[in-house]
């Protein structure tokens, strides 16, 4: 039998040393390039630039995360179409066409999420006047007008909340058309003008007592129509929303001031109003020191308030250096100021010292 048939393997005798320098080597163990193939289709180089455009776009760009998409989504087609025609690699079309689906819909979902926002006409003035400045984006304005809140209507006479009858605890709203009155048992306040919060003092001093009344009341001037939110709803609303938590602080906050400072002049119209909403006042603190010391010149608080609605409304009228007799301080009660104590780092003095150092 001959075994040297049957055997695949080759005996090497003893003592045969391989010649190292006339052997070639194998194709699968090369690792050097000694001959560089041709240069691939240009598609193949348009790819490659595509991938390069795209990484280098400065992320300052507002649309780079866009257009990053766009270039490696149009970069894989290419490898596609370079490896189906041209090269004929199997593997590396698969690889390519899974690369173009993850772009593909990642691009599609970052245009969608640009696409414009349609705000209702009647919200749009809204938008633009109180929250556009404050960069609160469309969507997040949609989402807080869209849920758990409506556009109601008052005609000319109707009220909006009765003094020690309504209760604070159910809304919040925004005038967005029409003039409302707010009086005080039967005396003129002040107006409230469109794109202002109606109830903006009640909604803050019930975030610490519930079960309050209306300490005013509240009327129709015109045909109204204002933006109407469920007062729970919309808190735990905010309580998911950081943001817009914080600037319904700041717009809250300053509404209040722009009605105390109405306070001082009732026939504010709504020109003036948006001026005063670009300018920070003090006298959000002078009506609340005028009104606190002319009332406790008075032994009746209701009496007191009716010095200072007389005395605000007469004092436009009075000459440089004259001060209306119902703005005048309480000698019982002196008015509110500001007092700064330094006595703590004044330095000790030699009488002090002295002292400290006797048994």
């Amino acid at each position: 039998m001959n075994t040297t048939a049957m055997s695949p393997l080759t005996v090497t005798p003893l003592g045969f040393v391989p010649d190292f320098k006339n052997s070639t080597l194998d194709p699968l163990n090369e690792t050097a390039c000694e001959n560089w193939k041709e240069i691939h289709h240009l598609v193949f180089h348009v790819a490659n630039i595509c991938f390069a455009v795209g990484l280098v776009i400065p992320t300052t760009l507002n649309l780079h995360m866009i257009l990053l998409r766009a270039l490696l989504t149009i970069g894989c087609a290419l490898f596609i179409i370079w490896a189906t025609l041209y090269r004929c690699a199997l593997d590396i079309m698969i690889w390519n066409s899974v690369f173009l689906v993850v772009n593909l819909l990642h691009f599609i979902y970052l245009v969608y999420k640009r696409r414009p926002i349609k705000i209702e006409k009647e919200l749009s003035s809204l938008y633009k006047r109180m929250f556009e400045p404050l960069h609160v984006p469309p969507e997040l304005f949609q989402r807080l007008t869209g849920q758990f809140c409506n556009i109601q209507t008052l005609k000319t006479g109707q009220a909006y909340a009765a003094e020690d009858k309504t209760s604070v605890d159910d809304r919040l709203s925004i005038l967005l058309k029409g003039k409302m009155k707010v009086s005080y048992r039967g005396h003129f306040l002040h107006n409230i003008y469109p794109c202002a919060f109606i109830d903006s003092p009640e909604f803050r001093s019930t975030q610490m007592n519930r079960g309050e009344k209306f300490q005013v009341t509240i009327i129709a001037d015109d045909n109204c129509k204002f933006l109407c939110w469920s007062r729970e709803r919309l808190t735990y609303f905010l309580e998911s929303e950081p943001f817009l938590y914080e600037i319904f602080k700041y717009l809250i906050g300053k509404d209040i001031t722009n009605k105390l400072y109405s306070l001082n002049d009732p026939t504010l119209n709504d020109k003036a109003s948006k001026k005063i909403d670009r300018q920070p006042s003090l006298c959000s603190q002078l009506s609340v020191m005028q009104m606190r010391n002319s009332m406790a010149s008075t032994s009746d608080s209701e009496d007191g308030l009716q010095m200072f609605l007389r005395g605000t409304s007469s004092a436009s009228s009075l000459r440089p250096g004259r001060t209306s007799p119902y703005l005048r301080t309480s000698a019982k009660m002196k008015p509110i100021e500001e007092s700064v104590e330094d006595d703590v780092f004044e330095a000790p003095s030699a009488d002090k010292l002295e002292l400290q150092r006797l048994p």
